[in-house]
């Protein structure tokens, strides 16, 4: 891996601010730790291929709940708009709380939710968010 060494990327932080918004993203090493360091474009286009996934439920009132398949999030609505614009409420909040708390939430299984938490972070909207879950029937 080529790594600019963290004290020539502090020296020169404009230039390399630079670099990596007009040009490529940069690895910077510092003593054992490696970073990467990129424009916040390229973390869209990395997490395209996260998509987040519900399994849709009909209540015996009408109503539909939807259950996110890849973090554990359930909300009711009282109609598939309203389930899920109540899911990409929820998605946002959990990452929202998640990153607050990064050090404690970002152990163990918490971690296969890091790149769905950077999306909803990146896409920072809670109807874009709820556009973006793809959906299927479930059964009760």
């Amino acid at each position: 891996m080529t790594a600019l060494n963290a004290t020539q990327a502090r020296n020169e932080w404009s230039a390399v601010l630079d670099s990596v918004v007009r040009e490529k993203p940069q690895f910077i090493k510092r003593t054992r730790d490696y970073m990467f360091l990129a424009d916040i474009s390229v973390l869209e286009d990395i997490l395209t291929a996260y998509t987040f996934h519900a399994e849709i439920f009909t209540e015996d009132d009408g109503s539909l709940t939807a259950s996110l398949d890849e973090i554990s999030l359930v909300e009711n609505g009282t109609d598939m708009q309203d389930a899920l614009h109540k899911l990409g409420a929820a998605i946002l909040e959990y990452a929202n709380d998640f990153y607050n708390n990064y050090s404690y939430w970002a152990r163990g299984d918490g971690k296969q939710h890091i790149p769905f938490i950077l999306k909803a972070l990146v896409i920072n909207n809670v109807e874009k968010i709820g556009g973006l879950i793809k959906c299927r029937r479930g059964e009760i």
